[in-house]
């Protein structure tokens, strides 16, 4: 069950103000949108739905929840007597996991009572912003790559359980593997990691260590060559594994570099086969600066789950539509028209046009209600009623996201600061 506390103060506030006026059970519509793409992306991508609707479609108030909301009198007893009830009962349509989204895509809405959907807007905002930021951060880096292979090791630089959240987002659009179990066991993200420096320093010496290590995991491990000279290391690996060794690891230093040398050396010792695996405050800018070096793989961690690299995707959960009584249609267009933070009135639908060579040309919103333009429609119900109709596998969302990635004209793609790949159209 999710956690229904995990909830701005302000969002409860409403809903008893609502109840008391009798505005509650109006039906309303709210959407999930950026205004603007974080600086130098070119576009973002859609994650975290799969982690999202099963919390939507659970969320209940405790018993200690409601103790806890009344001792602190954040709410009327009235309030608290129709929280204890509390079910999503409305529809949510969504960009499903891997689609690019864009300034001002639609990227969920909700229609249900206003009570029901403003109870949801900081569980929608804290997932989806924080899985599409990892996502967009781990799409970029997946193009960096160029089909090598991707490991996620942020686990220790962000919170326990956004470090699960991060390993599933980066899975789910090209990375290949994470140090984080509890990802695997939650998500089946598969996991991968053999040993750190501190095992060779545990060790009267590096070859004792790296043959302790065969010995344990066999000659198909991966060693870590750099805690004291990398040559040697690299040496003292092929002595333990022989020329079967699965791997060579490094994690400092001049990557390009410390790669080509591995790479003559491994060659040299017969140990053709023996990949090379990089790490040490990778990004994708970093990625693709050694996209001509001998490098088999890479493994990612600060820059794909912190601010720095993965910036936050700017998602917002703001009402566009509602019904002007009890249960009625929300046929009534609102919008805030505030400058800089001024939102697009009415529901809207969100279809990609494409030309005559399947690369797409815009995103083009117009109001739900209208005729449907020529083009890819982008969203999907994922929730009828209160109940989850939508799920994908991960194949399914690596397959998307490779073919809207594939979609993009060729400026799209690039790694520079720009304009977002298409442009965004209100028709």
């Amino acid at each position: 069950m999710a956690d229904a506390l995990l909830t701005d103060h302000y969002e409860l506030t409403m809903v008893d103000a609502a109840l008391r006026d009798g505005s509650a059970m109006r039906t309303a519509v709210f959407q999930t949108f950026c205004r603007q793409l974080p600086s130098g992306r070119r576009y973002g991508v859609a994650a975290g739905l799969g982690r999202l609707l099963p919390m939507l479609v659970d969320l209940r108030f405790s018993a200690a929840d409601l103790d806890h909301l009344a001792a602190t009198r954040v709410v009327s007893d009235d309030t608290l007597s129709w929280l204890e009830s509390y079910r999503f009962s409305g529809d949510v349509v969504a960009y499903p996991e891997g689609e690019l989204l864009l300034p001002d895509s639609p990227v969920l809405t909700v229609e249900a009572s206003f009570a029901e959907a403003v109870v949801l807007e900081t569980l929608v905002l804290s997932v989806l912003n924080h899985d599409a930021a990892v996502a967009a951060a781990a799409s970029r880096m997946a193009l960096a790559a160029r089909g090598r292979t991707l490991l996620e090791f942020g686990s220790r630089r962000t919170h326990e359980q956004a470090a699960v959240a991060a390993a599933r987002a980066a899975w789910l659009v090209g990375f290949d593997a994470s140090s984080n179990l509890r990802a695997g066991a939650r998500h089946g993200v598969p996991t991968s990691g053999t040993a750190a420096h501190a095992f060779t320093l545990l060790h009267e010496s590096e070859q004792e260590a790296f043959a302790a290590q065969v010995r344990a995991a066999g000659p198909g491990t991966t060693l870590l060559v750099d805690t004291y000279d990398v040559e040697q290391g690299i040496r003292n690996a092929v002595a333990a594994a022989g020329t079967g060794l699965g791997a060579v690891r490094i994690d400092s230093g001049d990557l390009d570099v410390e790669a080509k040398r591995a790479r003559t050396l491994l060659d040299e010792l017969g140990a053709t086969d023996t990949r090379i695996v990089v790490s040490g405050d990778l990004e994708e800018h970093a990625i693709d600066a050694l996209a001509d070096a001998p490098v088999d793989g890479y493994g990612v961690g600060t820059q794909l789950v912190t601010g720095s690299g993965a910036p936050t995707a700017n998602l917002v959960y703001k009402m566009v539509a509602r019904s002007d009584r009890a249960g009625g249609p929300a046929d009534v267009p609102v919008s805030k028209d505030s400058g800089e933070k001024s939102t697009h009135p009415g529901r809207l639908r969100a279809t990609r046009e494409l030309d005559e060579h399947g690369t797409a040309v815009a995103e083009v919103l117009t109001p739900w209600g209208a005729p449907a333009p020529e083009g890819r429609p982008l969203q999907v119900q994922v929730v009828r009623a209160g109940e989850l109709v939508h799920a994908d596998t991960r194949e399914q969302v690596l397959a998307r996201h490779r073919a809207a990635l594939a979609e993009l004209p060729d400026a799209g793609r690039d790694l520079g600061p720009g304009d977002p790949a298409i442009p965004t159209l209100h028709r």
